[in-house]
């Protein structure tokens, strides 16, 4: 084992979503964990790799993404080691993803613990998701133990999955049994969720250590870890590429809590309160930005409004967008596309972006 409690912790970051629901500013091209959606000249994928240089070494943060992003994670983050970037020849979400990283790290380091973290969150209150990452860290060394971190609701989002609290657990304040998950409830469910303050939001940040992960994966997705065990001479060498490039697109699609924290007896919560949101939807964006008298937002670009409300605009490019009598909209404007769509129907853009891609081609998604 590493002396340095530091050199053991790793951080996974998962940056090979498309995005669709940010059509048309997010595409298949450039999905929206590489876009500066706030101007502050980083990405969502660069402010998330800021983020988490606190918590372990750079040599410890592992990407991995879509084989046709490799180019933009290279500008993006050029310090970045190309062997610690790891390229998925097909997408197969979140489980197979973990699995091929978690394999990855421990052929290198079986004392690893890690944290795994989306591309594409904002955090406002970074101190305190230090604080909650490395508690964190220090519950999952201690046992064999799988955690996810809670967030207090705020609203009935029907968009996010919950987390029912169950027991605590002494040795660390703010951490819970998990009792139960509910997958995107309907508003209804969602209203009692909140009201009962038992249920949190499900971030889809989890830590463990790597032999806790994968004893998860052959007891509760052998048919994922059948996949990556056939690989275990593989990892760490030059062998590796080759076979993930055969054994990756056979593992199932599935995502981490269906094939795993859904099932296991040992997963935890930890609950905090980072001033986060998945910045999921044009909707999450207008929430967490700043707004006009009028309730308007603005992003990267100029406006002309009369009689406006509620309405969110961005553009690529240099342009001004001139709107009148817009209520509770999304206006965004590309060199491909235009969209202009009620805000509270934005859950049919992933559709939409379906129909234009069938009608019209790939080349305006």
């Amino acid at each position: 084992m590493k002396e340095n409690k530091r050199d053991n912790r790793y951080c996974v970051i998962m940056c090979g979503g498309i995005g669709s629901r940010f059509w048309p500013m997010s595409r298949a091209d450039m999905p929206k964990q590489f876009l500066d959606f706030f101007g502050t000249g980083r990405s969502l994928l660069q402010m998330t790799y800021d983020r988490v240089l606190e918590i372990c070494d750079p040599s410890n943060i592992i990407l991995v993404t879509n084989s046709s992003y490799f180019d933009i994670i290279r500008r993006q983050l050029p310090d970045v080691a190309i062997d610690n970037i790891l390229l998925e020849p097909a997408r197969r979400n979140t489980a197979p993803c973990i699995c091929w990283a978690v394999h990855h790290i421990y052929a290198k380091n079986p004392d690893a613990s890690i944290v795994t973290l989306p591309s594409d969150h904002l955090i406002l209150k970074e101190r305190e998701f230090l604080r909650t990452i490395e508690e964190g860290l220090d519950f999952v060394e201690k046992g064999d133990r799988l955690l996810t971190i809670g967030l207090k609701p705020t609203c009935p989002h029907t968009g996010y999955g919950y987390i029912q609290l169950g027991s605590p657990v002494e040795e660390r304040e703010g951490i819970r049994k998990v009792k139960s998950f509910t997958e995107k409830p309907n508003l209804e469910m969602a209203k009692v969720f909140v009201d009962s303050g038992e249920f949190y939001w499900n971030s889809g940040m989890f830590l463990w250590r790597a032999d806790s992960i994968l004893k998860a994966f052959g007891e509760l997705a052998p048919e994922i870890a059948n996949v990556f065990d056939a690989g275990i001479k593989a990892y760490g060498t030059p062998a590796e590429s080759d076979f993930i490039a055969k054994a990756f697109p056979t593992a199932p699609a599935i995502s981490v809590d269906y094939a795993i924290m859904e099932k296991a007896g040992n997963v935890y919560v930890k609950t905090a309160d980072l001033g986060w949101s998945d910045l999921g939807s044009w909707k999450a964006l207008y929430e967490c930005s700043p707004k006009t008298a009028e309730g308007n937002v603005t992003q990267n670009c100029s406006v002309l409004t009369g009689d406006c409300r509620n309405t969110i605009f961005a553009t690529e490019g240099d342009k001004i967008i001139v709107a009148a009598g817009l209520d509770d909209f999304i206006v965004a404007d590309t060199d491909k596309a235009l969209l202009i769509y009620p805000k509270k129907d934005e859950q049919n853009i992933r559709r939409l972006v379906n129909e234009v891609k069938d009608r019209f081609g790939e080349k305006y998604v």
